[in-house]
């Protein structure tokens, strides 16, 4: 990614949080709408002049910030919106939107969520194996449960149920999330056979994966209920299951 000609070297990445808030406000260039940092999708520009997703934020220079779906920025990608969105936030610095933005979007939020998946298992905070999750699960140790979106019912419901006897939240409709990944992915991702269920053990593990989960999720229009988290108003996310501290 590169600075766009005749722009200053500071860059709308870093910035101080407002009070009370966890990290910086930035605009969505299509709908105007400020949105915590952390929620929204960055653009950057390449050295080549392509304009491409910077999912973690790392780029230098001046970046655009997006928080629509996918279905959203295709429209909009459609219909010239973009483009003038873009030429404003980049200052008319010389541009190419690629005509597979969407999917390239798309596919750098998957690989930021595999990415983290892999970072956490390494970091010994991922149970995998339905035995070990149901054992940590009923032991009150797992902070979020996961299956791959190809998983039958009879595992996510029996994990499910020992999830919510370590909550004491039986009888209420605590499930775990059904990931917008596959078991191929999730396999090639941990870097183990068959992975279909995964549990995390570590309330702050389980944050750094929601926040890129919970962005693939808005992009894709992928939702989940309440009912996945164990208490709904102490979740960071709604739509991520993760157990309040």
């Amino acid at each position: 990614m590169r600075n766009p000609h005749n722009e200053p070297l500071s860059s709308d990445i870093d910035g101080k949080a407002p009070a009370g808030k966890s990290s910086p406000e930035r605009k969505c260039v299509l709908t105007g709408r400020l949105d915590m940092r952390g929620e929204l999708i960055r653009l950057a520009i390449s050295p080549d002049g392509d304009v491409l997703p910077d999912v973690l934020a790392r780029a230098p220079g001046r970046g655009a910030w997006l928080g629509v779906s996918r279905a959203d920025l295709e429209k909009a990608l459609a219909n010239g919106k973009l483009k003038g969105a873009l030429a404003r936030a980049f200052k008319g610095a010389p541009l190419t939107i690629p005509a597979d933005l969407p999917e390239r979007t798309e596919q750098a939020l998957r690989r930021a969520v595999t990415d983290r998946l892999g970072i956490e298992l390494r970091a010994g905070n991922m149970l995998l194996g339905t035995e070990k999750i149901a054992q940590g699960a009923r032991s009150g140790a797992v902070t979020f449960l996961a299956h791959a979106s190809d998983a039958g019912s009879d595992g996510p419901n029996k994990l499910a149920q020992a999830w919510r006897v370590g909550e004491g939240a039986e009888g209420t409709g605590l499930k775990g999330v059904i990931l917008p990944l596959d078991r191929a992915a999730l396999s090639v991702a941990l870097g183990r056979d068959n992975v279909v269920h995964l549990g995390l053990t570590d309330a702050a593990a389980t944050e750094r994966v929601a926040a890129p989960l919970q962005r693939l999720m808005h992009f894709i229009g992928h939702q989940t209920d309440d009912a996945a988290t164990p208490d709904a108003d102490m979740a960071a996310n709604d739509d991520i299951d993760t157990k309040g501290e």
